[in-house]
């Protein structure tokens, strides 16, 4: 017997259909932007070769987009006369970096599938293909995030933890996100590479004691107590360009570089897990994979939520 549709059965249907477009595919562009994965993956492999710090600085630029607002690409966007832009939040003025690799694939993605590839994806393949470019590990990128409209400097301002963060902060920080603090410890690791600015370690070198003292030593000729508060240092000065489990080793000989680095093997919450992390390495590469994948699935804006960005800093 075949029954007859009704009103309510399309409506079912289509609520049916829209919870299904609502979800990231890993083979979301298989058949809208079939070139888009090895286009994006020529170009990191390119930026990175040219800069391997832009490897960092691509990972944390998806970071800080997912922590505020999900991941929607509003950190890439520039002030307007609505809104104030995430790009002078505390955390990533004079810091966040990479906005113009993001811009070169955008360019060369909009001319290969005009108005199909979001810049949030964009952002999520970018971090992946930055990690594997310097030695770390794949994962597969969840896709079909949409770009926002707006961009939120305050959540900027309070929603991502700083450099000076005790375990407690970062445990809270990273819960409202839904990461356990295995986690916390296993996405901690991204500093195994990339470079920070003196302004963020200083205080750490001239005034903690849980500092290997030649390493603290080393660091003040670059870092002065005042003045040269951009001045760089490698994360990682062990393999500072190699995604690798040295950054935990630095760790049990008092050598991170920030105070939420160091405070991850002081305190006993987490101590185990990066004692854990230096003698499995594996167990960190596979935790940090499945950390990011969670990462990107932070609040995407999906279906008919947000847009499809021309221009990755500004809005259609």
């Amino acid at each position: 017997m075949i029954l007859p549709i009704t009103k309510v059965h399309f409506f079912l249907l289509f609520c049916f259909l829209g919870t299904i477009s609502a979800q990231l595919s890993l083979n979301f562009y298989i058949n809208l932007c079939p070139l888009v994965l090895p286009t994006i993956k020529t170009e990191i492999i390119a930026a990175v070769a040219n800069e391997p710090r832009m490897g960092a600085s691509l990972l944390r630029l998806h970071f800080h987009d997912c922590f505020v607002q999900g991941c929607d690409a509003s950190v890439l966007l520039d002030d307007t006369s609505s809104f104030t832009g995430e790009k002078s939040a505390g955390a990533n003025a004079n810091s966040l970096r990479g906005f113009d690799v993001i811009d070169r694939i955008k360019s060369k993605v909009e001319r290969l599938c005009p108005n199909t590839v979001s810049c949030a994806d964009i952002l999520a393949i970018a971090a992946r293909d930055s990690v594997v470019a310097l030695g770390g590990p794949s994962w597969g990128v969840p896709l079909g995030r949409r770009d926002s409209t707006t961009a939120s400097l305050s959540s900027a301002n309070s929603d991502l933890p700083g450099p000076s963060s005790d375990v407690s902060d970062l445990a809270n920080a990273f819960s409202k996100k839904g990461f356990s603090v295995r986690e916390v410890v296993a996405l901690s690791g991204s500093h195994t590479i990339g470079q920070a600015s003196c302004r963020f370690f200083r205080n750490r070198i001239y005034n903690e004691n849980n500092i290997d003292s030649s390493f603290a030593t080393s660091l003040q000729a670059n870092c002065p107590r005042s003045g040269g508060d951009l001045n760089l240092s490698p994360l990682d000065t062990t393999t500072p360009n190699t995604f690798d489990n040295v950054y935990y080793k630095n760790l049990q000989n008092q050598k991170g570089l920030f105070h939420s680095d160091q405070v991850l093997f002081d305190d006993g919450s987490t101590k185990a897990q990066v004692n854990s992390y230096v003698t499995n390495p594996l167990s960190f590469r596979s935790d940090f994979a499945n950390a990011m994948v969670k990462m990107g699935n932070l609040s995407p804006l999906t279906g008919s939520n947000g847009q499809i960005r021309k221009i990755c800093g500004r809005i259609n």
